[in-house]
Order: C-alpha cells, then structure tokens, then sequence
C-alpha cells in the first residue's frame, strides 16, 4: 500500500511533530508512506524536512506561497501522478484542498485529518468542508471532542469520522544543545510549550504569573515557541511589572532540557486539537496545569495527572499553580502518573495500528473515481 501525506508546512507544530512520528511508523508496519510537503516560504520550513529525512522517508517539497495557485495544483497533481499513490492522506486546510486534487488525478482513496477545532471551522468554511469530504473515503479526528466538534458543528458526516490518536513515546529528539536557564536560588520555574498566539491562552499565563509571584516572588514563567503576539506579552508583562520574570527564547533546539527543569507546565489554551504538548510534558515526568477545553480532559486526567481549570480564568490558573508549588511531593506523582498514562494511553504503535485500520477500511470496496 502506497500512502501520499499532503500538509502545508512552516515549522514544527503539533501536527508536523505528528507526521514526523506517524510516518515512519507506518513504514514499519510495511506502508509505502511518502510526504508532499507545501511550504510556507514566510515561515520557517527547513527543520520539518531536516528532521523527516533522518527517519528515511521519501519526500517532495513545493512552494506554497498562496492559499490558491493554479500552478502548485498542476505541481500537485504532477507529483500525484508520478507516484500513483492507492491513498492519499490529506492534513489541515492546504492539504485538504491540493489533497483532493491529487486523489481525483489518480483515483486514489482520500482520506483527511482533522487537527484542531478552530472557531472558523465551525463557520461559513464549513461548507467548503462539507464538500471535500464527500470526496473522502475516511475522516480522522485525533481526540473524541474534536470528533464531536466536526460532527456536530462543523456538520461531517458521524459515519465517515473516526477517532484515532497522537501517539509519542518520548520526547522530541533534540536537533540542537541542551538549554540551562538560568534560575536563581528560591526560584519556581513555570514553563509553557506553544505558539505565541491568542489560541494558547499566554495572556491568561502572564497574568496568573502576577498572582503566582505575589505568594513565590522567585517564580518564572518560560515560553518556548514562536509568534505574533510575542510584542504584545512583552508588553503585559510590562505592565503586570514581571517583565524580568518572562522567558521568550523562541524555538529552542532540546524542548525536553526545558520541561525538565520546570517544576509545573501550564497549558492555558483556550481551544485545543490534541495538545502534543501535553504528551511532551508528561513524557518527561512532569505535572500539568491545562484549561478544561476541547480535548484536553482526554490527555490530562484531573487530579490524576494535572489539574484542569477553566480557561481564560487568571485567578484559577494561579491557584493551582500555587498548590503544587506549595506542594512538590504531590507535583512530583502527578508527573510520575502522567508519565505512565502518557505511554499506555498514547503510544506510536497504537497511533501507527490505528491509522493502518483506517487505510484498510478506505480501500475496503473502494473503486477509483
């Protein structure tokens, strides 16, 4: 069976670190699994294809430098026909549109991953929506909410929409040096893994980061990733007069060196596809402080392994914040107990099985259109 993955690509977010484990694990259970990637020449492209030609899989990489472009379509279709694909796999927006296009060039099965429950999916693009995926032979979505949200809300149809999870069994191979921040004596280091975008709730970080500090003045909050509302944290934090507490190195090459100097990682995200972060933090041992949204509720399990609070609620997130710093015995058995759920609930083997099921139930009877 020859899979053909199609994503837009313009850094390593949750759904790239998805394909960078996912692919290869398909190619273990005797998948012909191969990548067209469709790159954001604004972004940052370069160390998805660095990271996906160390695991061997074969890949093409086109410039997509418009939504809409008549010529990467040609250049799509192309590429499809070269390597007549029995299923094409197609991955957010981008994918599923030039996803279509390579499976009609080929008769191909399509199948499409749905990663995120945006608001505007919800919206008027969800007839657009609705349309590819009458295309689609399968629908996955990677948490059960985010099943629910493309049935009920976005308006798929339930019997084409299946479940299938991330998988991680450890955390993301470091492609740079270890980082050692420097924290001083009493600090409480806080650390947060996400873009710098309204989606992840940073605000609501910074904000609680005041309150933290007012009961653990050494406390520290450092965020890893990059994004557009970077000036406007900087400037919160200004106000909030915690400017000197509030990290910012941007993408940072060894993400697990980070998490595992932290002593609670909070994830204030006000919407959530899956949260791949979640499953880092966990991998490395440590307790989760998350929103009770989307599908966070099925990574993190509430007083199990973290502790859920409502999102956009400053006051909540510090106080949980606070327990657990007041507390490091309890913190350090809810990341022990996150590590174990982390590679039973969530491993790449059952991702890998999982994916391959719905390859085969696609193909099952299909016949080329």
């Amino acid at each position: 069976m020859k899979a053909l993955h199609i994503h837009r690509i313009g850094g390593i977010g949750g759904s790239e670190r998805h394909l960078l484990t996912l692919l290869p694990a398909l190619r273990e259970l005797g998948v012909d699994a191969r990548f067209l990637g469709l790159d954001d020449p604004t972004l940052a492209p370069d160390p998805f294809y660095v990271e996906l030609a160390a695991s061997g899989v074969p890949y093409d990489r086109l410039t997509c430098a418009r939504d809409l472009d008549l010529g990467l379509a040609r250049a799509v279709r192309d590429i499809a026909r070269r390597e007549q694909p029995d299923l094409v796999h197609a991955h957010l927006v981008h994918g599923d549109l030039y996803g279509l296009l390579a499976a009609r060039a080929t008769g191909a099965a399509l199948v499409s991953t749905k990663h995120n429950d945006d608001p505007f999916r919800a919206g008027p693009f969800r007839f657009v929506e609705r349309a590819l995926t009458r295309r689609a032979a399968r629908v996955i979505a990677i948490t059960d909410a985010l099943r629910r949200f493309n049935v009920e809300r976005v308006g798929l149809p339930a019997e084409k929409v299946v479940t299938v999870h991330y998988g991680m069994d450890t955390p993301p191979a470091a492609w740079g040096a270890p980082v050692q921040l420097d924290v001083t004596a009493g600090g409480r280091l806080l650390v947060a893994v996400a873009r710098l975008d309204r989606q992840k709730g940073l605000d609501v970080a910074v904000r609680a980061l005041a309150l933290v500090r007012e009961r653990h003045p050494g406390a520290l909050l450092c965020v890893l990733g990059e994004g557009p509302e970077r000036a406007a944290l900087e400037a919160l934090a200004a106000e909030l007069g915690v400017a000197d507490a509030l990290l910012l190195p941007g993408r940072v090459g060894d993400v697990a060196s980070v998490l595992r100097q932290a002593e609670v990682v909070v994830h204030p995200a006000r919407w959530e596809g899956f949260g791949l972060a979640l499953l880092e933090a966990m991998l490395c041992d440590r307790p989760l402080v998350a929103s009770r949204v989307s599908s966070i509720p099925e990574i993190v399990a509430d007083g199990e392994t973290g502790v859920l609070v409502p999102p956009d609620d400053v006051a909540a997130l510090a106080a949980a914040v606070n327990r657990l710093l007041d507390n490091p015995g309890q913190a350090a058995m809810l990341g022990l107990a996150g590590a174990r759920r982390a590679r039973t609930a969530f491993s790449v083997a059952q991702m890998a099985e999982r994916t391959l099921a719905v390859y085969d139930a696609a193909l099952s009877g299909y016949e080329p259109r």
